[in-house]
């Protein structure tokens, strides 16, 4: 699919990312989770990231610090990849016809300068609570996507 190829020009991924989080930003108090945007947002946000990213919709998006590559392709939904299961020719051992997709996000974070060194941050799990919610909204609100206290010790 051409919407797909997208995912190989991280940098233009990168601007886009950080112009529409500036401009979301700018409506925070009308963007919570459960309201009526978010009802606009979803469908939205399953076409959109669906065609360019594969997106799953899981609510907790990390795109950002993954070479805007989903990590919820993975086969083994590793939110920290990859699993030392990776093929020699770079495809995953799950599904051998399959490029890895953790092989995939370390390249392309490769060529994003602003967010790029976010492959090396190690993710919080996946809060499956989230799971069918604006990943949009969830970011921009201050309830949500936050690492737990103890997370960082």
């Amino acid at each position: 699919m051409a919407l797909r190829r997208l995912q190989d020009r991280p940098r233009i991924l990168e601007i886009a990312y950080v112009a529409t989080l500036a401009a979301l930003r700018l409506f925070r108090n009308g963007l919570n989770p459960g309201g009526l945007v978010e009802k606009i947002f979803v469908p939205g946000e399953r076409v959109t990231k669906g065609l360019i990213f594969d997106c799953k919709m899981c609510g907790d998006c990390v795109l950002h610090n993954t070479g805007m590559t989903c990590p919820m392709t993975c086969p083994k939904n590793l939110r920290n990849g990859p699993c030392g299961g990776v093929r020699l020719n770079g495809n995953c051992e799950i599904e051998p016809d399959m490029r890895c997709v953790w092989v995939e996000a370390w390249e392309r974070s490769q060529r994003m300068p602003q967010f790029g060194a976010g492959i090396h941050e190690v993710l919080t799990p996946t809060d499956r609570r989230l799971e069918g919610t604006s990943s949009w909204i969830n970011d921009i609100s201050s309830s949500v996507n936050k690492r737990p206290a103890r997370w960082t010790e």
